[in-house]
């Protein structure tokens, strides 16, 4: 076959979950099927890293597409003319946008449908070209390929796409999330909290990762356990809205919040595994790729009760309602408290973390994409 893949989210250095999504499930699906060839598609020079094998061709398509009209013009009028050019078997597009104007075969990974859900989280371009093109998509694609099984259903009851053509692909976790030891747990803390415990959220900046009510949380924590266990925040402020904000200033022990900015991946797992657990509430997820590397990492998991969380977690985290700051606040100090229960989840952490890795993910979309080329 030749398969023709939207690679534009590899961008060196710059990978967040639907990047390594794509990073981990193509490395290993290009090296693995050698009598397959593959048009990885960048809409910005590339580096050189992310051409895995002899059986790739890159191609840079302009102009770097990261604006609502952009999307428009990159997918319905550049790529349909390279695809006619290509007339590969299949378009793989694992950030979930596809071109209407082709009649190549397609498959796009829908992530999530948050848009769907929560239109506001989103500037208003972006949430109306969501909602009117990813209906779309889904009436155009061969097959769907989503993270959870929550997602598959979300997409049969919002686009009304019958479950069969849907395929769950689990996301992984880098296995460079490892414990560490009690000396890098030391140093990791000397160097993010002067030497304190504390707790984790690491996402973008995002309103459905729910940071204003985790603020209130660490609020409630700090008030029921004194001490100088901080707060460590991780990632880019790029939807970092006046809620947030205000939030954030009227909190009474702001000051022990500690932001570190985006982290590389080497240094994101120190951090994880330096933690005293993950304080992952988001409202609303299509998997939750930071539960299964703070598994690995063997660091305890406070994530919420909804949406696709309660599957990935298992019984291996403390589950929250994440509209509830009382109710993050209480598995904050049942977990700083408490030690057995803490280990007890570690343990299961680590068991569970068997059940999602990136060579599942990648055995997975293959078989996907087979079905896709099959399918008349």
């Amino acid at each position: 076959m030749n398969i023709a893949v939207n690679t534009r989210l590899l961008i060196k250095d710059k990978l967040e979950g639907i990047g390594w999504f794509t990073y981990e499930s193509l490395k290993r699906i290009t090296t693995q099927h050698p009598e397959h060839h593959f048009y990885f598609i960048f809409d910005r020079p590339y580096d050189t890293s992310f051409i895995f094998s002899s059986n790739i061709t890159p191609v840079v398509l302009s102009p770097q597409a990261r604006h609502p009209l952009l999307f428009w013009f990159w997918f319905e009028c550049r790529l349909p003319r390279l695809l006619r050019k290509l007339n590969p078997d299949i378009f793989l597009s694992t950030d979930g946008y596809l071109s209407l104007k082709t009649p190549t075969k397609s498959l796009p990974v829908f992530h999530d449908l948050n848009f769907e859900h929560n239109p506001e989280d989103l500037p208003f371009f972006f949430r109306w070209y969501y909602r009117h093109f990813f209906p779309k998509f889904a009436a155009k694609a061969v097959r769907i390929a989503t993270v959870s099984e929550f997602s598959r259903q979300d997409i049969v009851v919002q686009y009304g796409k019958p479950s069969d053509q849907i395929d769950v692909v689990y996301d992984g976790a880098n296995e460079t999330y490892v414990p560490l030891s009690p000396e890098g747990i030391n140093l990791t803390r000397k160097k993010y909290t002067s030497g304190s415990p504390y707790f984790i959220f690491i996402g973008s900046l995002h309103p459905r990762k729910n940071l204003v009510n985790l603020f209130r949380a660490f609020d409630l924590f700090r008030l029921a356990h004194p001490g100088d266990v901080k707060l460590l925040i991780v990632g880019a402020r790029k939807w970092w809205t006046k809620e947030i904000s205000l939030t954030f200033r009227q909190m009474k022990y702001a000051d022990d919040v500690v932001f570190s900015g985006r982290l590389n991946s080497d240094e994101l797992a120190k951090v994880l595994g330096a933690s005293l657990a993950l304080t992952y509430v988001s409202y609303f997820e299509g998997f939750g790729i930071p539960i299964v590397e703070a598994f690995r990492c063997g660091v305890p998991v406070i994530t919420s009760n909804v949406t696709s969380m309660p599957e990935v977690a298992g019984d291996a985290a403390l589950l929250v309602d994440p509209f509830k700051p009382s109710s993050i606040a209480g598995a904050m100090i049942k977990l700083a408290g408490d030690e057995p229960y803490r280990q007890e989840l570690i343990r299961k952490g680590l068991e569970r973390k068997n059940e999602f890795t990136w060579q599942r993910t990648a055995d997975l979309l293959w078989e996907s994409i087979e079905k896709t080329a099959t399918s008349t």
